[in-house]
Formats: C-alpha cells, sequence, structure tokens
C-alpha cells in the first residue's frame, strides 16, 4: 500500500511562526509539487484561513488552492498533487467532509493514487481510523465517528502531560485516553506532543520532531517513544 504522509500534532510551536518548526520536513516532504490543495473546513472562516495558509506556503515555495474556492470540491480531489487539512474543529471538519462527499475519495487519492497528504491538528485527526480521540468539542454531528483512515490508528493531537501540581480537577488527558480504552476493540492510540509529527512512507513510521511521544494499548501500561523512533508496528 503506498502512503506518503506528514501527521503533524500542532501548526504553530510557541513563539514560532505557522509551520516553523517543521518547515525543512515540510518542505523536502513535498519537493516536486508545485501546488498544494487546501482543506479549510476545519474553520468557520474558510477565506481568511486560507490566505494566512497560502501566504505561508507561497514563502515555503509552494503555490495553495483552497478547496472552498472551486464550485467542484470532488474535481478538486481528483486533480490534487497534494492535500493539506489544517487544524480546527474536527467535528465540523469531518461533517463537511462526509457533507461534500470526500472521505472515500481523499482515502482513494493518497493510499491508491500516492499523492502527499499533510494533517496538522484536526487534519491529524481525520487521517486516522476515527477522530473518537479528538480534544475538541462536538460544535455538529457528523455522520459517522469513522475517519478518511489512512492509517489504523488513533493519534491525540497536543497530547498533555499530567501536571502533578495542578488544582484542575477534571480528567487528564492520559485518563481520558483510557477511558476511550474501556470500549472493547479500541484501538491503540498514539499522544503526539505539540512540536512532534509522524513521517509515514508506505509501510514505515518515523516519529520526527523535538519530543517523545506516548503510545496507549488497551490494557497496558503507556509507553514513551523518543524521536526517531521507527514506529510502523501500528501499521500492522
Amino acid at each position: 500500500m503506498t502512503r506518503r504522509l506528514l501527521l503533524i500534532s500542532n501548526s504553530t510551536n510557541f513563539g514560532s511562526k505557522y509551520f516553523q518548526h517543521c518547515e525543512e520536513t515540510l518542505k523536502q516532504f513535498l519537493s516536486g509539487v508545485s501546488r498544494v490543495l487546501f482543506i479549510p473546513y476545519a474553520l468557520f472562516d474558510h477565506d481568511g484561513y486560507a490566505k494566512k495558509v497560502g501566504s505561508r506556503f507561497e514563502e515555503m515555495g509552494f503555490q495553495l488552492e483552497s478547496i472552498h474556492q472551486n464550485p467542484d470540491p470532488v474535481a478538486a480531489v481528483k486533480n490534487a498533487e497534494a492535500i493539506f487539512i489544517g487544524g480546527g474543529n474536527t467535528f465540523r471538519l469531518l461533517k463537511t467532509l462526509y457533507d461534500e462527499k470526500l472521505v472515500s475519495l481523499i482515502r482513494q487519492r493518497v493510499l491508491e493514487d500516492g499523492i502527499p497528504y499533510v494533517g496538522s491538528s484536526a487534519g491529524t485527526n481525520v487521517a486516522t481510523i476515527s477522530i473518537n480521540t479528538t480534544n475538541d468539542m462536538p460544535i455538529v454531528f457528523p455522520p459517522s465517528f469513522s475517519a478518511i483512515g489512512l492509517v489504523p490508528f488513533n493519534i491525540n493531537p497536543h497530547y498533555v502531560d499530567t501536571d502533578a501540581n495542578s488544582q484542575h480537577m477534571g480528567e487528564t488527558r492520559q485518563e481520558r485516553i483510557q477511558q476511550y480504552h474501556e470500549i472493547e476493540d479500541a484501538p491503540h492510540v498514539l499522544g503526539l506532543r505539540e512540536g512532534t509529527w509522524l513521517h509515514v512512507h508506505d509501510n514505515e513510521i518515523t516519529l520526527q520532531g523535538s519530543r517523545p511521544a506516548r503510545l496507549f494499548v488497551r490494557g497496558k501500561e503507556p509507553q514513551e517513544f523518543a524521536p526517531d523512533s521507527k514506529l510502523s508496528f501500528l501499521l500492522e
């Protein structure tokens, strides 16, 4: 199976500009691509989002076409050289992808035709098997939580560690993921901390960035993986 994926936890690190933390990786990943199809459905203001992202991609040497400016979104995906889905509200994003009949088409273009896929935050959530481990509020209701399915596991972007000194009395992120794993057959969940991403090439996954990731497997203790670790077993 062909896979060319860059699944990024966050688009902006504290104190830096949009995609600065992974700029070199992104430029190398999209080498040979001249125009990127941007899908801004995770935010309400499509025009403003496309303007912001388009300006940054132009700095990096790529033209950006926003799908919302095309009267035929299906044709836009069919003709795309590469796809980037940005962050925002994961429920709004997935609902619109279903409404526009793009979920299976994106899967086909990426896994069968081999075009590169970049996701950040919500765009990373929808690349996985489902959006069950998003951090977002369900402001709208997609017809299914099943997502594009470019990888057969879940990701929790923006993963944050438990702060022993915090006075917050709600569940920690780890506790929320472990509640998910109380459901029989719930898939593995990879907690991607900010500043990190997965580079997926065919059947190989490499964790990249500045911080480790935490893997949750149902019935087992969480496990930490350092940057540059190979996580290809998650595709099995």
